[in-house]
């Protein structure tokens, strides 16, 4: 009877080692695919990428286009039930900046969902994001550095800039300038790699 019982406990134990872990992205258009297929976004090649260096994770976008950290905010704690995540990719802030929301405000909203994300027992990836120069140099500056204040007062892992090595050429966004290409999404995944890699379990 003891052996049997030792036999369950390991099965169900290796079982639970197995299963397969979520990641789950939580930003606005610029994750959301805006403007080009869903299959040709950063989200699904970042789903491509695992499956081709075999690392077992889900990938689940909960992005919304035109998301405020707000609204981000408002939704948190029934998006991290329904999907239970392991990591999260926190990537909004960059609509609160267009639309000249206050700084403190953003950073409270941020902070509401990086709190609920760790209290769930999520990993966290905070990407940065800057504004284009019309904004004012300073606004420009407050903005950017929220992030940074955020990664380390939560000591999450941070990206500066999601859109690192792209941001300037015009080629690389839709006719709006404001939303990637197709072309683009692979740089945006090279970039959010560099900042998730570190926290994927080995296999």
């Amino acid at each position: 009877m003891l052996k049997r019982l030792l036999f369950v406990v390991v099965f169900c134990w290796s079982g639970l080692a197995a299963a397969q872990d979520t990641i789950l992205v939580y930003g606005d258009s610029l994750s959301a695919a805006y403007g080009i297929s869903q299959q040709r976004g950063w989200v699904a090649l970042l789903q491509e990428r695992l499956r081709t260096k075999q690392l077992d994770y889900n990938v689940v976008n909960a992005s919304i286009s035109g998301e405020t950290t707000s609204g981000g905010a408002t939704r948190i704690h029934d998006t991290l039930a329904r999907t239970e995540p392991d990591i999260l990719i926190l990537a909004l802030g960059a609509n609160d900046g267009l639309r000249g929301l206050p700084i403190g405000q953003m950073k409270r909203n941020l902070s509401r969902i990086i709190e609920a994300a760790q209290a769930a027992g999520a990993k966290v990836l905070l990407a940065g994001m800057h504004l284009p120069p019309n904004y004012g140099p300073r606004y420009g500056r407050e903005f950017h550095q929220a992030f940074a204040d955020l990664a380390e007062q939560h000591r999450t892992a941070y990206l500066p800039f999601l859109l690192e090595g792209m941001a300037t050429q015009t080629a690389l966004f839709q006719s709006d300038q404001m939303h990637p290409t197709a072309e683009a999404q692979p740089i945006i995944l090279d970039t959010v790699w560099s900042g998730l890699a570190p926290l994927l379990r080995k296999n």
